[in-house]
């Protein structure tokens, strides 16, 4: 194997949807790891998020409204409109109303590293949005599903887990001789442990796509619309009213990704497994589109 390839973000990410779909027998061991593998990833990620970025809090306004309003009016609000017109199945149903409810995928923040993103941007607009999610998500889930069953404890948990502590990790760490070190492998560090997370989410449901290919079509439309259409359509948009590319990058992650996992806990613990399919769908349109984002030109 050309060892440049073991460096190319693109190649580890279709290795591990390739590895996950063929060879995702081990998942099962490798599941325990997925949160303090985020949790690593983030810490990495965080270190080139300036401390300065909680110095105004008039600064803080901007990216939070621009978080909630991509992730919750309109994905969320795409979500919902297209499970109303292509969904049948009501447990289906139900976990598209769960996606739609939840907040975004903490993968925005290390994809925006990965992508040349406005980094501290979506980090703030990732901070406000799960903050808004304990509100927001128990508020979408009572007018669609009608039934009060959001757990706020267990989104403060992923807040804190999967951002909060990383962030102040990160700071700890810039203070120390390793960071150096840690700046220059940081990038093949950051992809490595992404193919694990990947691997894994994948290899869990594998099966799915072997046992039912006809459930999958009418999810997979609605991921892949949610995903490179939303994302094309808010990159034109983006740049037509002359916002800078990072800043642009930033947007089309927070309108196009929300936390599968979240989604996909909270659908099997009160639906059961099918409710949990369009997450699962929608974590392997997040890994074409991640392709797509790192091979598609920047204007």
């Amino acid at each position: 194997m050309n060892k440049s390839l073991l460096h190319n973000q693109n190649f580890i990410l279709f290795l591990a949807l390739f590895c996950g779909l063929i060879l995702g027998g081990l998942a099962e061991h490798t599941q325990a790891l997925v949160l303090p593998a985020l949790g690593l990833v983030m810490t990495l990620s965080s270190m080139g998020v300036s401390s300065d970025i909680f110095s105004s809090p008039r600064s803080l306004i901007r990216p939070i409204l621009a978080g909630i309003v991509m992730n919750y009016v309109i994905l969320g609000g795409t979500l919902l409109l297209l499970n109303h017109f292509l969904i049948n199945d009501p447990e289906i149903s139900a976990g598209f109303i769960l996606l739609a409810a939840v907040p975004p995928a903490v993968a925005v923040i290390p994809f925006s590293v990965m992508y040349r993103g406005n980094l501290n941007f979506t980090m703030l607009a990732a901070i406000g949005t799960y903050f808004s999610a304990l509100l927001i998500t128990p508020a979408i889930a009572v007018l669609f599903l009608g039934s009060s069953f959001v757990q706020p404890l267990k989104l403060l948990l992923v807040l804190v887990e999967l951002i909060l502590l990383p962030l102040i990790g990160s700071r700890l760490l810039l203070k120390t001789p390793l960071a150096k070190q840690l700046n220059r492998y940081r990038g093949d560090l950051i992809n490595w442990i992404f193919f694990l997370v990947i691997y894994t989410l994948v290899g869990i449901n594998r099966q799915v796509f072997f046992e039912q290919p006809l459930t999958i079509v009418p999810i997979a439309v609605i991921a892949l619309l949610t995903t490179f259409g939303l994302g094309w359509l808010i990159g034109k948009v983006a740049r037509a009213i002359g916002l800078s590319e990072p800043t642009t990058v930033s947007l089309m992650l927070l309108g196009t990704l929300k936390n599968y996992g979240t989604a996909a806990g909270l659908g099997l613990v009160i639906y059961g497994k099918q409710a949990t399919l369009p997450a699962t769908v929608a974590t392997i349109a997040m890994i074409l589109y991640a392709l797509w984002l790192g091979l598609r030109p920047s204007h």
